[in-house]
């Protein structure tokens, strides 16, 4: 048994990132696997200067829009297998890493984003559909899963600031708040909860505006899940709200495999 680090970030542009050199505290983590999400990048134009650790996989699987989504996984770990599940992106809007190994099935998700139109929100719903189906397949087959991501959705009104005012935001739509209640009760662990039970005022993400991050106004849309035959495993969850450079912050989850 080992326990293993996971670290999970949207970093809204690995290249704006990078100038802010906020992929630097890197170094001085032992981090197993690091997920990126929204690098809106290609794998040639990341840049060599994220941090120094040379990983032994980097696995990067972008938009098919240049300069949008795109999702990058850094680990030593060998793959048993990996791939972008395009049948789950079938926009290939660069939005999965999945990556096996041991017994596990780890994904990288940079979930959609609902809020542009109605045909959108429809598209974010058929993606939670067909990753959840994707998922109980490989359980079936007998996997154990791991999710980390933006899943661009806060679950219940303990999840963001403001939960009132933005009952019609899509974001925290009844319908989105449904998906992940039928998620979490299929078995899929959200570890921060896990670990935290009831912590209020622990957000992910802050918008830009009217100083929302000082002030602390903000949503938890980024998670770590595991299938509950992983439940007893989780030795720690947590959101690393002090480290900037996005809109996002990291958020972890160390586990023992």
């Amino acid at each position: 048994m080992k326990t293993y680090k996971f670290i999970s970030w949207n970093v809204n542009g690995i290249r704006a990132v990078d100038k802010k050199e906020a992929l630097r505290w890197v170094d001085k983590e032992n981090i197993d696997f690091l997920g990126l999400q929204e690098i809106k990048a290609q794998k040639e134009q990341i840049p060599q200067t994220i941090f120094d650790r040379e990983y032994k996989n980097t696995l990067v699987n972008s938009s098919s829009n240049k300069g949008q989504s795109g999702v990058a996984l850094f680990t030593d770990i060998e793959p048993i297998k990996h791939c972008t599940s395009p049948h789950i992106d079938i926009l290939d809007e660069g939005r999965i890493n999945e990556f096996h190994f041991e017994n596990i099935a780890f994904f990288n998700v940079y979930f959609p984003n609902g809020q542009r139109n109605e045909e959108r929100l429809e598209y974010k719903m058929a993606f939670y559909n067909r990753f959840l189906e994707h998922l109980e397949n490989l359980r079936t087959e007998g996997k154990s899963i791991i999710v980390c991501g933006d899943v661009n959705t806060a679950h219940k009104e303990i999840d963001l600031a403001r939960p009132k005012a933005n009952e019609n935001t899509s974001g925290f739509l009844q319908i989105e708040r449904d998906w992940i209640d039928k998620f979490t009760s299929l078995g899929y662990i959200d570890t921060f909860r896990h670990i935290h039970g009831e912590l209020t005022d622990k957000y992910s993400w802050w918008s830009y505006r009217a100083n929302a991050r000082t002030n602390n106004v903000g949503w938890r849309i980024d998670y770590f899940f595991v299938s509950e035959d992983l439940k007893d495993k989780i030795k720690n969850a947590y959101i690393l709200d002090k480290v900037m450079g996005s809109d996002h912050c990291p958020v972890g989850l160390e586990i023992e495999i």
